[in-house]
């Protein structure tokens, strides 16, 4: 429950109800019956029903009212009345009404009143509603003077049907011998009377006072919202703005995507998508595929970014994305205008004019009343005359007006109002909010030059207004748009979409000051207005001939077929993933290996158990996603079906993990009925359940499997009855291949020797008998143990899932063809133990990623030799550094006499001198100019090189001889960065210290002078720098945030003329830096000391900076650091 307290009304009528007392010099006491009428203000009384209203229910502005109406319920006996009660039913625009009173209060110790509709049994109809200003008067029937009141307003419903207020007076005061001023109780003989007014409205947009509990957007609007996902507001207003511009949507629509194999990198396809579902979905569509292909991270997504740039970078990229298709020039023939720039001479006959294309058009808020006010601003000329007359060719010096001339408006017009802007005098960036009235209807003819073409009228119709709402540093965007031509205005509020009326759409987002309630002046004449924080930051209007084009009201605007099929596909994927999570907890995973797998696994055990780059795909084992009720007889077949396998002939073991680390097959499952949850909860490890699929050799008579261990003759082989064979894997070690395979595996008795095991060898080998070979035991990872010939399977400890290692013997003819190879398979079985994959990238861009099995144990010239191999390149020309592991960018060089072996410098320890923070897994390498060897006796220098002014940086490391001259830095910067021979003369490097120009470097000094930690840069001397004449000099300027010691940016040379006004230097400062536009206007000059005692001096456009600026000075540049490459805004919104 909720009430509205008028409190001060009901002060400010008893205090106009005080009796004045006048005192006269014959008698200073005047009685009270001798007052006379007129010096007594009369009382408000609660019976005087239409004052009552007018004083405390005056009509809601802007708001029809339907029907009015008032009842009073006569209260009698309050203290003896029921916990709750209801007063009298009275009807008020054709609903029934009535009052619930609580006497002793709704678990308060205050009367509690609320009003409530009165439909029987309290079942109003389905989706009824009414909106209703209402009135709660509680007074005295013998002196009406005694009242309380309270009044609210609420849209009444059948889930919410009483509204008032909890709290409408405490019982205590209400029995007082004293209301007020008054000596009597309001409630006095345990009575009183209590009239409600209601006052029922009509509800312009269907959402009036609503809660939006509830509140299905598609079912009330037909449209949806978009989701937020952080801080993408912005971003939903600008696409509901566009998806609303139907032209726009079906230009959309029209661009060909069928062919982006990766819709996730696919921005027009996401937007398609985006589309689509704004078009068909019942409910709020997010934006998550559409930023994912836009490239963002949540840095973009939860930081509000600039609504016109956006604008402006995705149209970049639709208009790419159109070439050649079907939608090519739909957008510039959509929202594209011109305007003619002109300089016109007053006393000659000259003009110098260019002609530009815009997409949007940026106004001027502040000191603007509107609209009419702004763009005559825009194009009100600016006469250049005095001492900044025009050039004119042919004419010399001229007074002149400059100034800019519409020669178009676009069909869709975007105006940006500059609500965010730069305030000189605090030295901010601030919100501007200021009221700035725009029209729903607009002429555009005035602003127009008088050679456009007027065939059709420019007269505009409001489409769209974009509001920001709070500050400069958090606040909310929304739009209200209008969809169809003649239809009504909408709020698009991220996920909600209401219906608006004229009023919230136009003129509550003028800005400035709220108005006061029905005109009246504040009452304290001292408080400061209240500022609105809501205001239209955007402005949308279209052309109104060409309104019928741009919103195709008569054309059903529908996506590509490709798209929808695409975007059910999706549906379809999402939902079985769905349901699969749902589900999730109903199956298993069951791994499965089998005897390809292991004859296609170069490693430990039987198949590979950790992820490794270089394993062969046949060598991992099937994952098979089962029910955790399927039986293992039904688990077999599915496993067979989909290996392509014969289900009766297959049997299978459950894999263990051996307390040495090893996992091997342990036991066969013979009760195939179990499940497979039960067959893990009794053989698997971890609920995870591992099995090897065993093939039986063939089948008997009657068509039953026969595996190896039934075709064995036990008693005939040495051992007895019962005895139980054991199941042993084979591995071959290739001297020649240097691989280590699995072949196969057989069964033998525990009775047999070792060197009984030979025919079955020989056989599986294929190997013709009397061939000499070598078996091994793999007991664990780092134990491989030769086997003794003489001794039994029992006595060698030999197990089911044991595996046995064979290789040839090498005769001594074949050891001098073997070099370099690993002879032995213990060997080969530490290299794989040692085995590293480790991916190795061009430090500098110049070369391929690739990826080399290297063993750990290396030293620095093995693993460089085949680096070298792989690149086939002399090693000596290699140089590495290690990765770090934040970054990931290169962090030490590795020095290529160091006594690390790879493995050590892949994982060094905490005191290693290549610290600890490097990545395991991958190296940097280097294709050099010169050896290792020879590097020794070269100096690796850092230069900062400056190609365009201030808008980009790029860093080369240059080896120079330790001999050499800067001229020699100078020829390996200008190979390494591509500079012409022409422009070599140009380049000048120069020292800078705290970001401010130190010494320039004369190219005849010698590097060996150079100090090891100098930051130094080059760039370009300007073409008037080597062409000074006597009344010119080179003054160094550098960068600034309020204060010379908070310098940024990087420092830069220039030329001094005498006699020039600094709005002359700083055109050719502009092109000198490469900034131009806004980012440069914002900047501020001063003249700074170089000695960093003196203050900064600023500096006007009138000053002559050759009288303000000495050899002892910089020039200072003063704008916010917000970010490396600021001026050259390295950090706008990228879309992919």
């Amino acid at each position: 429950m909720n009430h509205l307290s008028s409190e001060m009304n009901v002060d400010q009528f008893q205090a106009e109800g005080d009796v004045h007392v006048i005192t006269t010099p014959e008698d200073s006491v005047i009685d009270e019956s001798e007052k006379r009428e007129e010096d007594v203000t009369p009382s408000l009384a609660a019976d005087d029903f239409e004052a009552i209203k007018a004083a405390y229910m005056p009509p809601l502005t802007d708001l029809e009212t339907l029907d009015e109406a008032h009842h009073t319920w006569d209260i009698e006996g309050w203290r003896t009345m029921p916990r709750r009660e209801h007063g009298p039913t009275f009807t008020c625009a054709g609903f029934p009404w009535r009052v619930l009173f609580f006497p002793f209060g709704n678990n308060v110790e205050y009367a509690s009143f609320y009003l409530e509709h009165g439909f029987e049994d309290n079942k109003p109809p389905e989706d009824w509603y009414a909106c209703a200003q209402f009135l709660l008067v509680l007074w005295n029937p013998k002196d009406p003077r005694i009242f309380q009141q309270h009044t609210a307003t609420h849209r009444f419903t059948s889930e919410e049907g009483d509204w008032g207020f909890t709290r409408f007076a405490e019982i205590r005061r209400l029995f007082d011998n004293k209301w007020e001023s008054f000596d009597r109780s309001l409630v006095e003989d345990n009575s009183a009377k209590l009239t409600a007014f209601v006052r029922v409205v009509k509800d312009p947009t269907g959402v009036l006072w609503h809660t939006f509990n509830n509140y299905d957007s598609k079912k009330e609007t037909g449209m949806v919202g978009l989701k937020n996902q952080g801080a993408t507001c912005y971003l939903n207003s600008l696409l509901q703005s566009l998806y609303f511009t139907t032209a726009f949507r079906k230009a959309v629509y029209q661009i060909p995507t069928d062919l982006d194999e990766n819709a996730r990198e696919s921005s027009a396809y996401a937007l398609q998508r985006l589309f689509l579902q704004l078009q068909t979905a019942e409910s709020a569509v997010p934006t998550n595929e559409l930023t994912a292909s836009f490239g963002w991270s949540s840095r973009e997504i939860f930081e509000q970014q600039d609504v016109q740039e956006l604008s402006r970078v995705l149209m970049e990229k639709l208009e790419e994305k159109m070439k050649g298709s079907e939608a090519d020039h739909a957008l510039a023939r959509m929202f594209v205008g011109k305007t003619k720039t002109y300089i016109s001479c007053i006393n000659v006959d000259y003009q110098s004019t260019k002609i530009e294309e815009y997409w949007d058009v940026q106004l001027n808020v502040a000191q603007m009343t509107g609209l009419d006010m702004s763009f005559a601003k825009y194009i009100e000329p600016e006469l250049m005359d005095g001492e900044n007359k025009y050039q004119a060719e042919g004419h010399g010096l001229q007074d002149a007006k400059k100034g800019s001339i519409f020669e178009s408006f676009p069909s869709v017009l975007h105006l940006q109002l500059k609500r965010f802007d730069y305030d000189w005098q605090r030295d901010v960036m601030m919100k501007i909010n200021d009221r700035f009235e725009f029209p729903e209807t607009w002429d555009a003819s005035p602003y127009l030059s008088e050679d456009a073409d007027r065939s059709e009228p420019y007269i505009y119709k409001l489409h769209g207004v974009l509001v920001h709402s709070g500050d400069l540093h958090a606040g909310h965007y929304y739009a209200f748009l209008k969809p169809e031509k003649d239809g009504h205005f909408y709020k698009f509020d991220d996920d909600r979409v209401t219906r608006a009326t004229l009023k919230e759409a136009i003129d509550d987002n003028f800005g400035g000051e709220y108005p006061t309630v029905n005109g009246a002046p504040p009452r304290n004449s001292t408080a400061k207005p209240l500022k609105r924080v809501n205001s239209a930051y955007m402005l949308v209007y279209i052309r109104e001939c060409h309104l019928d084009r741009i919103l195709l009201a008569d054309e059903v605007v529908q996506p590509p077929a490709a798209v929808a099929t695409r975007f059910a596909e999706e549906k379809l994927q999402i939902e079985k993933r769905k349901k699969e999570k749902e589900e999730a907890h109903l199956y298993m995973d069951i791994t499965v290996c089998t005897e390809t797998n292991f004859q296609h696994h170069q490693g430990f055990d039987l198949i590979p158990t950790a992820s490794i780059e270089l394993t062969d795909d046949a060598a991992n084992p099937s994952v098979i996603r089962v029910k955790k009720k399927t039986s293992m007889s039904e688990f077999i077949e599915i496993f067979a079906s989909q290996a392509n396998l014969d289900h009766t002939v297959l049997r299978p073991w459950c894999m263990v993990n051996r307390q040495n680390g090893t996992t091997r097959p342990d036991t066969p499952l013979t009760d195939l009925e179990m499940t497979v949850e039960e067959a893990t909860s009794k053989f698997g490890h971890k609920n995870a359940l591992r099995l090897w699929m065993e093939n039986a050799v063939s089948k008997d008579k009657d068509g039953k499997p026969l595996f190896g261990d039934a075709t064995i003759d036990i008693v005939g082989r040495g051992g007895k009855e019962g005895d139980k064979p054991i199941v042993l894997f084979l591995k071959f070690f290739d001297v020649d291949k240097q691989t280590l395979y699995g072949i196969g595996h057989f069964y033998a008795i525990t009775a047999e020797r070792v060197q009984d095991l030979s025919s079955e060898i020989l056989r599986l080998m294929n190997w013709p008998a009397g061939t000499a070979y070598k078996i091994f035991e793999e007991i664990k990872h780092n134990m491989i143990e030769p086997m003794k010939p003489k001794l039994t399977l029992h006595q060698a400890e030999l197990q089911d899932g044991d595996i046995l290692t064979v290789q040839r013997v090498i005769s001594e003819s074949e050891m001098p063809v073997i070099q370099r190879k690993f002879t032995e398979v213990r060997e080969f079985y530490d290299y794989l133990l040692n085995r590293t994959t480790v991916r190795f990238a061009p430090k500098n861009n110049d070369g391929e990623d690739f990826v080399l099995a290297l063993n750990k144990k290396l030293m620095y010239d093995d693993f460089s030799r085949a680096v070298g191999e792989h690149l086939n390149m002399d090693p000596r020309y290699l140089r590495f550094s290690t990765v770090n592991h934040q970054t990931g960018r290169p962090k030490q060089t590795i020095r290529h006499t160091i006594n690390y072996n790879l493995g050590q410098i892949l994982n060094p320890s905490t005191y290693s001198a290549y610290g600890a923070s490097v990545r395991s897994d991958a190296l940097y390498y280097e294709k050099l100019e010169c050896t290792m060897a020879e590097l020794e006796q070269r100096r690796s220098m850092k230069v900062t090189w400056l190609p365009e002014g201030q808008s980009k940086e790029e860093l080369y490391e240059l080896l120079v001889k330790k001999q050499g001259s800067v001229a020699d830095l100078i020829d390996l910067l200008a190979l390494k960065a591509g500079i012409s021979e022409e422009l070599k003369p140009r380049i000048r490097l120069f020292e800078v210290h705290g970001y401010r120009h130190q010494k320039d470097l004369p190219p005849a000094g010698a590097v060996i002078n150079l100090n090891d930690y100098a930051t130094i840069y080059a760039d370009l001397r300007g073409e008037d720098e080597l062409q000074l004449d006597d009344k010119e000099f080179v003054a160094q300027a550098f960068s600034f945030e309020k204060e010379p010691n908070k310098a940024h940016g990087f420092p830069f040379s220039f030329v001094v003329r005498e006699g020039e006004l600094l709005s002359a230097t700083k055109e050719r400062l502009s092109k000198r830096m490469n900034v131009k536009g806004k980012a440069f206007e914002k900047i501020k000059f001063a003249v700074v000391p170089k000695t960093g005692y003196g203050k900064p001096e600023p500096l006007t456009d009138e000053d002559v900076l050759s009288d303000k600026l000495t050899a002892n000075d910089f020039l200072g540049l003063d704008y916010p650091a917000k970010s490396r490459g600021y001026l050259g805004k390295v950090d706008q919104i990228q879309i992919r």
